[in-house]
């Protein structure tokens, strides 16, 4: 075996940890109070007057407060928490990255400046060591963040990685949703035969990745593995069969060496729209997967773009934690190509596996598995 095959083989074998999970959501300021709302089944959504761009009533998942820095001041006080519950060490330590996931940031800042700006005030705030790495890929990219922070304690570059997702509402984006006819007229209705579009939220997440389970306060689970896939199917519309999809869940279970019978959970992309749930439904059916238990968060966050793969990364390690699926609010009657097991009501049951998946723009799809040392 020659020497490069060797090291590839050593990467794999290190063993990565995944917790200090925060959320700051619609629903409460922390973790324990936005999972506390999600055992209760009760949503962040809410009806909001003359939003729209033609001054009609939208519904939207916001984080209440008008503050003109309400993206940079989420991400300082998300992280903030997330200090908190790790080693003293690890924010400042030279073998840290942060990584960003957004997908506009700050907009309205943006007009007169860049996300670097956001980026900067980061490491000046918490004493970071290195420039935080953005990751800026669609609806993908919160998911794609924390495979990305993976790879590089896997590649010996790091030992660990916090990753940080946000994205807040704004004017642009919610005119741009309208503007495709994707936004939906009442709250968004993942997998339902009545889904007609989405519902915009905003919110802020974190996790930490390391190789070292001891950093962590509370007791770590592991992160197995996780990959993406680009179908370039088409600017704004997934692709019919699921390809993209299906291409990075069979990569990301061959690389953890799992068998799709070995998944309890499913924590999918669940957007609300007519094309993504199909899509969805036919990945899954294709991977043979129909029949595992699956939900959508989408229905009590909204859709957080950049920020969703990670807010609903740290709710699957919370459903770990606490051995619950969360019921895929919104959700009534089967109404998809494929049939999925769509979670009716909260399930109290052990689970040790989880996939999660993402999808966005431009055909890009991601997959991780998340599971219990």
């Amino acid at each position: 075996m020659n020497g490069r095959k060797k090291q590839e083989l050593n990467q794999n074998e290190v063993k990565i940890f995944i917790g200090a999970e925060n959320i700051i959501s619609p629903l409460g300021n922390g973790i324990k109070e936005s999972f506390s709302k999600l055992k209760d089944n009760v949503s962040g959504i809410n009806i909001f007057k003359n939003a729209g761009f033609n001054k009609e009533d939208v519904c939207l998942a916001k984080i209440s407060g008008n503050s003109v820095n309400k993206y940079d001041s989420l991400l300082n006080t998300c992280l903030t928490d997330v200090k908190e519950n790790v080693s003293p060490d690890i924010f400042i330590s030279d073998k840290t990255i942060l990584i960003l996931s957004t997908t506009k940031g700050d907009i309205e800042k943006l007009l007169v400046g860049t996300i670097e700006n956001s980026a900067r005030e980061l490491q000046n705030n918490f004493s970071l060591k290195h420039f935080p790495i953005i990751v800026s890929n669609g609806c993908a990219a919160g998911v794609i963040a924390i495979t990305t922070g993976a790879d590089l304690i896997r590649a010996g570059i790091y030992n660990n990685a916090i990753i940080g997702g946000c994205d807040i509402v704004s004017d642009f984006v919610l005119y741009g949703f309208q503007s495709l006819f994707a936004v939906s007229s009442e709250p968004c209705l993942p997998f339902d035969k009545n889904r007609a579009g989405i519902t915009l939220g905003e919110g802020c997440a974190a996790v930490v990745l390391s190789k070292d389970n001891t950093i962590f306060k509370e007791a770590a689970l592991e992160y197995i593995e996780g990959t993406s896939s680009n179908d370039a199917n088409h600017i704004s519309g997934p692709s019919r069969t699921g390809e993209g999809l299906v291409r990075t869940v069979k990569k990301t279970l061959g690389l953890a060496k799992i068998n799709e019978k070995e998944i309890d959970f499913i924590s999918c992309h669940g957007t609300g729209t007519i094309y993504n749930d199909d899509m969805e439904s036919m990945a899954f059916d294709r991977l043979v997967m129909s029949n595992i238990p699956l939900n959508s968060l989408k229905g009590y966050f909204g859709h957080t773009l950049g920020a969703a793969g990670v807010i609903e990364t740290a709710v699957c390690l919370q459903s770990l934690r606490n051995n619950i699926l969360i019921k895929s609010l919104g959700f009534r009657e089967h109404g998809t190509i494929k049939q999925l097991n769509i979670i009716f009501e909260n399930i109290k049951q052990e689970v040790r596996t989880v996939l999660k998946t993402a999808s966005g723009f431009g055909g890009c799809n991601a997959s991780l598995i998340l599971k219990k040392i």
